[in-house]
């Protein structure tokens, strides 16, 4: 049961807060519920709670008014108390109309009761018990996709889910700069993603080499995304003739117009694999100890690669199996290949 029960009617949305700070793909996958409201709501003011280290993903937003700094480590520190208490104080200022807590953990589920909007709507994670801070919580659809999930906000809002939206705006700047950079016209470009934040989500690198040289043709070439962390196990990727090293080389705008040029992506379960998937991308997804009807490219589950074993999906970051890595391991590199091949033809 709601603290706050109460729910008021309204017409028009002045003031909207939107709380989904981390992570990368988390926030592209809700990003079609800010489309939506904006579409149903031209002229609402939007605020998005987010991450410090993601400002770059949403600035200069055409659909996000004012960005609010959040810094998960806020709370352990009495800076940070102080720091977080002062921006509570200034959301609370700005009387939200509608509050909405995409994250779904009990942190943000107080953060969003906090902020003391005139209306508070929260996903339903149960074993987090956030639900109890929230005005109206909505539960997990049918369809178990976290995309799903959000449209499932979306629709308790009355939005009109048919609605068309570009869900990443380009960013022209980067788009060009990039285009200066590696002008590479006339080739077909693969995105290849070898990192991932959980290292039992990192399909081999030697297996990424292998479904490449299976590729490789006189005008394809190989984009390796990444971030710089990624170089000390898959530096050898960028070493090839056929590639560019894009390994700690872009922003974060400059990476996502990079899988926009991209005709095709090979990726881990990370956050570059959804920025495909939003992008309309032809994606084949790597996937061991997760779940691609949950976390997959949303739209091209089908594409996803996978082993049936006992264990699989454990949803844990680290391995216990007795052959460590299994459900990685035995994704062939020629299944990528084929399945690559099928996507491009």
């Amino acid at each position: 049961m709601a603290l706050r029960p109460r729910i008021r009617p309204f017409v028009c949305l002045l003031k909207i807060l939107i709380v989904k700070p981390s992570s990368l793909g988390d926030v592209i996958q809700s990003l079609p519920v800010l489309r939506l409201l904006k579409r149903k709501h031209p002229d609402s003011e939007v605020h998005w709670w987010l991450a410090e280290g993601l400002f770059p993903l949403l600035d200069g937003d055409p659909d996000i008014d004012r960005l609010i700094p959040f810094n998960r480590d806020d709370w352990k520190s009495f800076r940070g108390l102080r720091r977080l208490t002062s921006t509570l104080r200034e959301t609370r200022a700005r009387q939200y109309d509608l509050v909405i807590d995409l994250q779904g953990l009990a942190r943000s589920g107080v953060l969003s009761w906090l902020t003391r909007g005139a209306v508070t709507v929260g996903i339903d994670l149960r074993s987090e018990g956030a639900r109890m801070f929230y005005d109206r919580a909505v539960a997990r659809p049918a369809e178990p996709h976290a995309v799903d999930w959000y449209l499932n906000v979306a629709r308790s809002l009355d939005l009109d889910l048919d609605a068309e939206f570009n869900w990443i705006p380009v960013r022209q700047l980067q788009r060009d700069e990039i285009l200066r950079s590696h002008p590479l016209r006339g080739k077909r470009i693969i995105g290849v993603v070898p990192g991932a934040r959980w290292t039992n989500k990192r399909w081999p690198v030697d297996h990424f080499q292998d479904a490449m040289d299976r590729m490789r043709a006189p005008k394809t070439a190989f984009a390796i995304i990444g971030g710089s962390e990624d170089r000390e196990f898959a530096d050898s990727l960028t070493q090839r003739k056929d590639a560019v090293d894009l390994l700690g080389q872009t922003s974060l705008p400059q990476m996502i117009e990079w899988v926009r040029r991209c005709d095709l992506v090979i990726t881990n379960d990370t956050g570059p694999m959804h920025v495909a998937a939003a992008l309309s991308k032809p994606t084949v997804g790597l996937f061991g100890p997760t779940r691609p009807d949950q976390t997959g490219p949303y739209g091209q589950v089908r594409n996803c690669l996978r082993v049936e074993l006992p264990c699989a999906p454990c949803m844990k970051s680290s391995c216990n199996f007795d052959r460590k890595l299994a459900c990685l391991t035995d994704i062939s590199p020629l299944a990528v290949s084929e399945t690559a091949r099928r996507l491009l033809a």
